[in-house]
């Protein structure tokens, strides 16, 4: 019964937009266990630091049209989630090349060999989070908890 009074509490509460946030142009530190940064428009965003993240890596990329990642790579623990935020281009993964939108999430694991480009007529904007493969035990149905305060907006 907990669990699924959290699994519709959290589906009732998760975003349906993206955010189009870029570069640390402030921060606010709110309590030990909650801290806001606000990003301005930049190439390549990383906020491992700026916020003080320890479980993964998160960085919010910017190409122009038919700019591209001037390189391939792939990691040697890290699996990546990519978000397209806006735009659109390619990503070409182990010797394939696949179209990719605004809305488009997709996985790619630590061996696999990776490259974006933007679109030749629109640029591409896409967040990428890094974790170790495999480190993930509990998630939100397993790892969350309900709380007894109630939010403002939930009186």
């Amino acid at each position: 019964q907990e669990r699924s009074a959290l699994e519709s509490a959290t589906r009732q509460r998760l975003p349906r937009s993206g955010c189009q946030c870029l570069s640390v142009k402030k921060e606010k530190v709110m309590t030990e266990n909650f801290k806001l940064v606000s990003v301005a428009q930049a190439p390549r965003t990383e906020l491992h630091d700026q916020l003080g993240l320890t479980g993964c890596e998160v960085s919010i990329n910017s190409l122009p049209a038919g700019a591209a990642v001037p390189f391939v790579h792939a990691h040697k623990q890290n699996e990546e989630l990519y978000g397209v935020l806006s735009g659109s281009g390619e990503i070409w993964i182990d010797g394939e090349v696949h179209a990719i939108k605004a809305g488009d999430w997709f996985r790619v694991s630590p061996a696999g060999k990776r490259a974006i480009r933007a679109a030749e007529n629109e640029g591409i904007t896409f967040i990428c989070m890094q974790t170790k493969a495999g480190s993930l035990e509990n998630y939100t149905m397993t790892d969350g908890v309900m709380c007894e305060e109630k939010a403002p907006w939930l009186k």
